[in-house]
């Protein structure tokens, strides 16, 4: 229990705007339910959101200590009362996790709160299988991840074991990822590879195309194949080899035939006659193949999660009836 005297300055103030201003981190959601709950008191007594409060009221709040921290990086995740999770499967090991698009993964410099890790690490301390004053060093960490605008399947390491192995692993190849998409025309082949050369612009943050080796580029090998076409779009199964930053969406704009609602590589004039904003790229099977060791996670060896449904799959692409 920690206490509260209430100063001149915020004499008249109501008791719940009150402790929003001193303990920024708690909920909003969460201070009117330690109300409700008697976990906040004015004076020994039971307290009433609305009440005013006087100078020198002690309040006295049976909360978390952590709640009394200052907001910090990585302690944004107290915010979070209900974190929103899409998990395909979870263990006392890690989580798999299907990213909605328009979430990033790590805080940017558009968005600190609401971000993939804050609310992983939110639902871990709500169902209290992880606190940060629990741990020195080791703090939910997420193995892999995608962009902001595509959806699709993340792993979260629930402890530093798990972590390392995973991380061992998608080094190795022996994790393999599928992506659905859908492309703005018929590729050429309907099934290949396309080995090319990607190198990063940092300020634009977009890559650039190469077909021979170039200063700072980096070979990319992706493996497409047809799944369907239907007029001008075609739904593509996709693997890689190597997992450079916007690889699938580059290489195939390259190829001539552009994901469709990608901003950075597609075609504008289809994607608004679509009315299609973000690339239709999906990352939604995941196999851990783990053809060698894999210590604690030996368990999962041959398994493989598949998300339930893909969007614009069932929209361009339903299934016949």
């Amino acid at each position: 229990m920690r206490e509260l005297t209430v100063g001149k300055n915020d004499a008249g103030a109501r008791l719940d705007r009150f402790i929003s201003k001193a303990l920024p981190l708690l909920p909003p959601a969460l201070l009117q339910k330690y109300i409700r709950l008697k976990r906040i008191k004015c004076n020994g007594q039971r307290a009433r959101r609305d009440q005013r409060l006087s100078e020198g009221d002690v309040l006295q709040l049976y909360i978390n200590d952590e709640f009394f921290d200052q907001p910090r990086d990585d302690n944004l995740f107290l915010t979070l009362f209900k974190p929103a999770l899409d998990i395909v499967y979870e263990d006392e090991n890690l989580l798999v996790l299907n990213k909605r698009p328009g979430m990033v993964v790590h805080a940017d410099e558009t968005e600190k709160v609401n971000t993939l890790i804050n609310h992983v690490q939110s639902y871990l301390y709500q169902k209290r299988e992880w606190n940060p004053r629990w741990e020195n060093a080791f703090t939910p960490a997420l193995c892999n991840r995608i962009d902001r605008n595509t959806g699709g399947m993340v792993i979260a390491a629930k402890n530093a074991e798990t972590l390392r192995i995973i991380n061992e692993k998608i080094r190795a190849r022996e994790i393999e990822k599928r992506y659905l998409c859908v492309a703005v025309g018929r590729p050429k082949p309907p099934e290949g590879t396309i080995t090319c050369y990607l190198r990063k612009d940092e300020q634009k943050k977009t890559v650039s195309v190469y077909h021979r080796a170039v200063p700072d580029g980096k070979t990319a090998v992706t493996h497409y194949r047809t799944i369907e076409s239907r007029g001008e779009l075609t739904l593509l199964e996709v693997t890689l080899e190597t997992g450079r930053t916007h690889q699938i969406r580059a290489s195939l704009a390259d190829r001539g035939c552009p994901l469709l609602g990608d901003g950075k590589y597609g075609r504008g004039d289809v994607n608004r006659r679509y009315g299609e904003t973000r690339q239709a790229l999906w990352a939604y099977r995941i196999t851990f193949d783990f053809p060698t060791d894999a210590g604690a996670l030996s368990y999962l060896r041959g398994r493989s999660f598949q998300v339930a449904n893909v969007p614009f799959r069932d929209k361009y692409f339903p299934p016949a009836k």
